[in-house]
């Protein structure tokens, strides 16, 4: 009995221990580290309630050990402790740098990466900024000598070697802006202070459009030449000059936004692909075509990038031009078709080996030819086999102020008997499009008609245009696989699709 004991009180001992001691790992499968805030307390454990042990200094090294929760285990100056992981930041590789490329416009910047912490700034499509670091589904970046925080639902990181050179692409402005000695207020006023302290005395009042040169930084702060005295100013409210930009040439040069735009030998979407262009690329404009930009590509080649894909300056993408539009016509009207799934993530597949991020870019494809050819405006928020995240696809309805969105599933049970076609929406603005659309691919297939009902999707949920889903048949079901997977099928669903398209744009027009 007294042995029990004893391995009794043996065994709490050691789950005691166990609980408040960290797991240790080996280093070489942790990334290193430093401080990122001016002060970060070592502690005991991993929490703000335990002792601290020592105060490390800003851009300290970190060899981290372990990690819990947002709390990092860490070896410093041959101390062993718990700091804050939002107070630290990823080690620059020296090699590398990566850039953050907008993707959409007025990309709020925040102080934390939080939908609640404020926002301190707006970026817009095509911008290009220096990445910091990566938590989660947020991203820290560089802004006007600072740093804040952005979604990384709305941007395409890129990284490149320091030692290499990319005639097609330049280093972004904001990054030029490092050595850039004046600041320019682009509020209606802010107060200018004594010191860097919300607290500390004002000394007067800085209003929008005027410049001052700036003396010192303290973080988020810029000390400025205030009419002869030095005052501080907070920096999210002025932006810099940097005198060595070439207005000229930029205006003459295009951003590419997406990775793997195609770049094509016509301005027309049905025109060969030369080349896939990345994301933060540029390219020297010979002239505009339309919709379309005609740029000088290596090699003295030339090459056609649809408008809506690139940015010019920071400045959004080409607008469409909306013609008057007449009864049996899509003229001005924008469409975004979302071809479902897509890289590695390739939805649901048949018995028969039917994969539906196939089947969703061809019948895409072949819609999107039906609709251009009635004078819709089409865009694809995938053209090839690869991962677009729900949001950016979104997104793009958003960026395009698309007129309808449709995108474009089939569907999968369990249960291999149930068959059928759906329509979804989320929206009540929603409802009437799919009612039409659902109407319209009604009279063309001859499968089971499951009606339309409200579906809780992202793409419709987060949606503020006019967006509907389609599900256009299981492919689990092993005969419906078998007609889904024709081309009579894509052309009688794709017709379907079109003309409930059709009649609910002319009946706008009574």
């Amino acid at each position: 009995m007294k042995r029990t004991l004893f391995f009794l009180c043996i065994m709490l001992i050691v789950t005691s221990l166990t609980t408040y001691l960290p797991s240790f790992v080996s280093a070489d499968n942790k990334e290193n580290r430093i401080v990122h805030a001016e002060k970060l307390h070592l502690r005991e454990g991993p929490g703000l309630s335990y002792p601290i042990l020592d105060t490390l200094e800003q851009n300290e090294k970190l060899k981290v050990l372990d990690s819990e929760g947002d709390w990092l285990y860490v070896e410093t100056g041959g101390k062993k402790g718990w700091v804050a992981s939002w107070l630290t930041q990823k080690e620059q590789n020296r090699d590398a740098k990566k850039y953050a490329v907008i993707q959409v416009d007025h990309l709020n910047i925040r102080l934390e990466p939080s939908l609640d912490s404020p926002v301190i700034g707006q970026l817009f499509t095509g911008e290009q900024v220096a990445v910091q670091d990566e938590r989660d589904q947020w991203v820290q970046i560089q802004y006007q000598q600072s740093t804040g925080w952005v979604s990384s639902d709305f941007i395409t990181i890129k990284e490149e070697k320091y030692e290499e050179s990319n005639n097609a692409t330049e280093e972004p402005e904001r990054i030029e802006a490092e050595e850039a000695d004046h600041f320019t207020i682009t509020v209606d006023a802010v107060i200018v202070r004594k010191k860097p302290n919300l607290k500390s005395k004002e000394l007067g009042i800085a209003n929008k459009g005027e410049e001052y040169t700036v003396l010192d930084r303290d973080h988020h702060w810029l000390q400025i030449d205030f009419h002869g005295k030095k005052g501080w100013i907070y920096s999210f409210y002025g932006s810099f000059d940097s005198a060595a930009k070439d207005e000229d040439n930029q205006s003459n040069r295009i951003t590419i936004i997406y990775n793997g735009t195609n770049i094509r030998e016509e301005p027309s979407t049905s025109s060969n692909v030369l080349m896939n262009a990345q994301a933060g690329e540029q390219y020297d404009v010979i002239t505009v075509d339309g919709d379309w930009y005609k740029i000088q590509l290596p090699n003295d080649e030339i090459g056609y990038v649809a408008g809506w894909v690139v940015s010019t300056n920071g400045q959004p993408q080409l607008e469409e031009k909306k013609e008057k539009r007449k009864k049996g016509t899509l003229n001005g009207v924008t469409i975004v078709l979302d071809p479902g799934h897509g890289g590695n993530d390739q939805g649901t597949a048949g018995l028969r080996n039917t994969i539906e991020k196939e089947i969703t870019l061809k019948t895409a494809e072949l819609l999107r030819s039906k609709l251009q050819q009635a004078g819709a405006n089409v865009y694809l928020t995938r053209e090839f086999d690869v991962y677009v995240g729900l949001q950016k696809r979104v997104a793009m309805a958003h960026q395009q102020a698309a007129d309808a969105f449709i995108s474009i599933h089939y569907d999968a049970s369990e249960d291999r008997t149930i068959s059928g076609f759906t329509t979804y929406y989320y929206h009540s603005y929603q409802e009437s499009l799919a009612q039409y659309v659902h109407e319209g691919v009604a009279k063309q297939l001859s499968l089971r008609d499951r009606g339309v009902q409200k579906g809780n999707y992202l793409v419709l949920r987060e949606n503020k245009q006019n967006a509907v889903l389609l599900e256009l048949g299981y492919l689990s079901n092993p005969g419906e696989e078998k007609v889904i997977n024709t081309d009579r099928f894509r052309e009688q669903a794709t017709m379907g699709i079109y003309e409930g398209i059709l009649k609910y744009f002319d009946d706008q027009l009574k």
